[in-house]
């Protein structure tokens, strides 16, 4: 009978001793081949190209390019492997923003070895793994009306072209409308978010990560 392939695992953390302590423990397990290691997201994306891994065990805070733009680099490339995310952060804005970018589970570093390696498994066949705060981070999400819930995609255009600061005109010119049709969607978008002026209008896109302020 065949032996089954190992799951070849790539390591991105930018802590040298949490690289090690990965390594050791994923090289006792004949099933799992670890066939690279990464210390920032930039490192990662060059390395899934070469080594061609099953699984990327991601970090998500680290210096030069954090786990997240890595995560969005490697699905925007298409490239054939799975990401596991296994950090130190459960807060619902490290959850989202990993899950939006392509990440098929999500993992803390308190996870049991034994709930590790069924993860790294399960993501290598692309199946999600996600640590309980996660899970609780998702469902609050999908229960939670989105605050732009009624504007149209046109509005909500506009909406992100006032939070950039810019006027009626360069708003006009941006989506190929007249100043007076964007007047139009400016009053109707203050109306709906039931602010008194575009200062509040922006500041509510901000609040609500419409648009990432800076």
């Amino acid at each position: 009978m065949t032996a089954p392939t190992p799951a070849r695992v790539l390591i991105v953390d930018d802590h040298s001793i949490v690289r090690e302590g990965l390594r050791t423990l994923l090289s006792e397990e004949a099933e799992i081949e670890v066939v690279g290691e990464a210390a920032n997201g930039a490192e990662a994306v060059k390395l899934v190209a070469t080594r061609h891994p099953h699984v990327v065990l991601m970090d998500l805070v680290m210096p030069e390019v954090d786990g997240i733009e890595a995560i969005r680099r490697i699905r925007a490339r298409k490239y054939a492997c799975e990401i596991l995310v296994l950090t130190s952060f459960g807060d619902d804005q490290h959850v989202r923003d990993a899950i939006q970018a392509g990440a098929t589970g999500y993992l803390l570093k308190d996870v049991l070895k034994a709930d590790l390696l069924r993860a790294i498994h399960a993501a290598a066949r692309g199946e999600p793994t996600l640590h309980p705060e996660a899970q609780r981070v998702l469902i609050r999400q999908t229960t939670a009306p989105s605050p732009f819930k009624d504007l149209t995609e046109r509005e909500l255009d506009v909406l992100r072209l006032i939070a950039q600061g810019r006027s009626n005109r360069e708003i006009a010119l941006t989506l190929h409308l007249t100043e007076g049709t964007v007047k139009g969607y400016v009053s109707t978008v203050l109306d709906k978010l039931q602010v008194d002026d575009r200062t509040q209008a922006a500041l509510f896109a901000v609040r609500h990560k419409l648009v990432v302020d800076g």
